[in-house]
């Protein structure tokens, strides 16, 4: 069979073509702009077209077309495929078909799902399961890809909520990190997100269970009624302790993501010492907390946080690694509609930090509400000011790349954070002597 993916360098459908090219499918794809993704799969024999979305990037005799959920009804791409009479799915759709083909392991949550998804597949590595599976981040344990063939009976993947696209998937088993008030741009208020939610486990069958925080007050309120079998874990419980000294990656937030994995694998029947030895051999993954460099002779750290919770729960991770450095968050706000929905809690997001420096936000396209947005940077820099908390607005990379060269100092931790073109600036910004 032959696939064409439009949006290929994202990093769900790009480990969804890489499936595909694992089991024998040949495999092509287009996208707007170059990345690591798309030249890593150029290297492995991806056809890859890169620019303008057309009609001839469709090559001949193409059986399938899968898109990213980003791209629009009217991409030239996906018209020409219907002209064409060639099925078109999204991404959510055609992960949705391998769910109700194979046993599916689905980590679900607002945050810490790619965490909880690498733990998990180690913790199966480990039990000899071998899974499968579909990650949104890169694992060095992977080759530094977002995806692992497995021959096990075990398809492990990351179930997003946004555009309600797990309600396209059919799981064995779900493991439920956290829900939060996101994606409202999706559903508007969290009790919409509750509901999407509740619907979501309502899909996993008698034989199969749940694994979910005991800790989150959300999920507890969902889960009420949900006749499949729950197994709870919590940070309350004794072996959190045994899991915390175990850990090399630090903070609550991947103590909770941790002990999911370790309730997953004693529900496979995965002995204890297997567990924690896999769990021990976790130092992180791309973009999470992740060490990229030395810049005079500060620590540069890049992570995909863009949620209030997600900036929160890293400055409190790196506080607890750092207790005595200074700690700056570089951060680029990602879309106005996130900025506006949850502006009181961007207000408490930084309060782990020394310093704050705030890049303008970044817009995707498709998902804006407003064409003049009422919160921005800008303000939001204004605010935290107001709040004691030292703020700097620099309205472009090329400016924060001098005042960050500036200003850091040998010992300091920096951290750029968001989940736009920032990882980027954190490149050019080590590159450069």
């Amino acid at each position: 069979m032959k696939v064409h993916f439009v949006g290929i360098g994202g990093i769900g459908v790009s480990a969804l073509a890489r499936y595909y090219r694992a089991v024998g499918h040949t495999v092509s794809g287009s996208d707007a702009v170059p990345s690591e993704i798309t030249a890593e799969l150029a290297h492995r024999g991806v056809g890859v077209v890169i620019g303008e979305h057309t009609a001839e990037n469709i090559p001949p005799s193409v059986d399938r077309v899968i898109h990213t959920a980003a791209v629009l009804p009217e991409n030239p791409e996906l018209a020409a495929a219907r002209e064409r009479d060639i099925p078109v799915h999204s991404y959510a759709e055609a992960i949705g078909e391998l769910t109700r083909h194979q046993r599916t392991i689905a980590v679900s949550g607002s945050h810490g799902k790619s965490t909880t998804t690498a733990l998990i597949a180690l913790v199966l590595e480990e039990g000899y399961f071998d899974p499968t599976v579909i990650i949104g981040t890169k694992l060095r344990e992977f080759g530094g890809t977002n995806f692992r063939q497995g021959k096990g009976p075990f398809l492990v993947l990351e179930a997003d909520e946004w555009n309600k696209s797990f309600l396209n998937y059919s799981p064995y088993a779900v493991v439920l990190t956290n829900i939060d008030a996101e994606h409202l741009d999706t559903y508007g208020t969290i009790a919409d997100v509750e509901e999407a939610f509740h619907e979501y486990l309502l899909k996993v069958p008698k034989d199969g269970f749940i694994v979910a925080n005991a800790d989150d007050e959300r999920i507890r309120h969902i889960t009420r009624d949900i006749p499949a079998r729950i197994v709870w874990y919590s940070q309350k419980n004794p072996v959190a302790e045994t899991v915390k000294r175990t850990l090399k990656i630090s903070g609550r937030h991947n103590l909770a993501n941790a002990l999911a994995a370790l309730h997953l694998g004693r529900e496979l029947g995965i002995s204890e010492p297997a567990i924690l030895k896999a769990l021990g051999s976790y130092h992180g993954a791309w973009r999470r907390f992740e060490l990229k460099g030395i810049k005079n002779g500060a620590y540069i750290f890049a992570d995909y946080g863009h949620h209030p919770r997600e900036i929160a729960a890293t400055l409190a991770g790196a506080r607890e690694r750092f207790p005595s450095r200074r700690i700056w968050c570089v951060y680029q706000p990602h879309q106005y509609a996130r900025l506006n929905h949850l502006w009181n809690d961007f207000l408490d997001a930084f309060d782990g930090a020394d310093r704050v420096t705030l890049l303008p936000v970044y817009t995707v396209a498709g998902r804006e509400v407003e064409n003049h947005p009422t919160h921005t940077s800008e303000k939001l820099a204004a605010a935290l000011t107001a709040r004691g908390r030292y703020t700097e607005y620099l309205p472009s990379f090329g400016v924060a790349h001098k005042y960050l060269a500036r200003d850091i100092r040998a010992g300091d931790v920096v951290l750029f954070m968001g989940a736009g073109t920032i990882y980027d600036l954190t490149n050019d910004f080590l590159a450069v002597a």
